[in-house]
């Protein structure tokens, strides 16, 4: 003798609200993970940390666009200038994962690994998945060039 078993519509039900329960959880419990956010200057881009440090000379003033920026590869380091003409340096880290930011476009500055996007006046995320801003990184202005530390 077989037995067959039976789906009603009430265990389908059953079943499908246990699922969106835990797909929530697992949402809640990795949007606060530490997992998903990015590591500490001194872990990220093959541990080099970051280039703040020896007043190695970045790039002319005349080299930063005003209400954009540049990226400084091999420092790490991007260089933003407002329209006032006051340069900062910013990380070139996501905050994300660890990826280098490849690009600025105007005021945005952009990482190609998730499609973060950085506003280049603050460092703060425009457009996700990073929630952190780039960390502020120390230059100085000396003799019409930027320098690192």
């Amino acid at each position: 003798m077989s037995t067959t078993q039976v789906l009603s519509r009430r265990s389908v039900g059953r079943g499908a609200l246990v699922t969106v329960a835990a797909a929530a959880a697992g949402f809640i419990v990795a949007r606060n993970s530490s997992v998903g956010t990015g590591r500490s200057l001194t872990a990220q881009a093959n541990a080099a940390g970051p280039a703040g440090t020896g007043g190695r000379r970045l790039a002319a003033v005349s080299d930063v666009p005003p209400a954009s920026g540049i990226i400084i590869a091999d420092a790490q380091i991007v260089l933003t200038r407002d329209p006032s003409g006051t340069i900062q340096g910013l990380s070139a880290v996501c905050t994300h994962q660890g990826c280098a930011v490849s690009s600025i476009e105007g005021t945005t500055i952009i990482c190609p690994c998730h499609g973060s996007h950085f506003d280049t006046r603050t460092g703060r995320p425009t457009h996700g998945p990073a929630t952190a801003p780039l960390p502020k990184v120390s230059v100085a202005v000396r003799d019409g060039a930027v320098f690192s530390g």
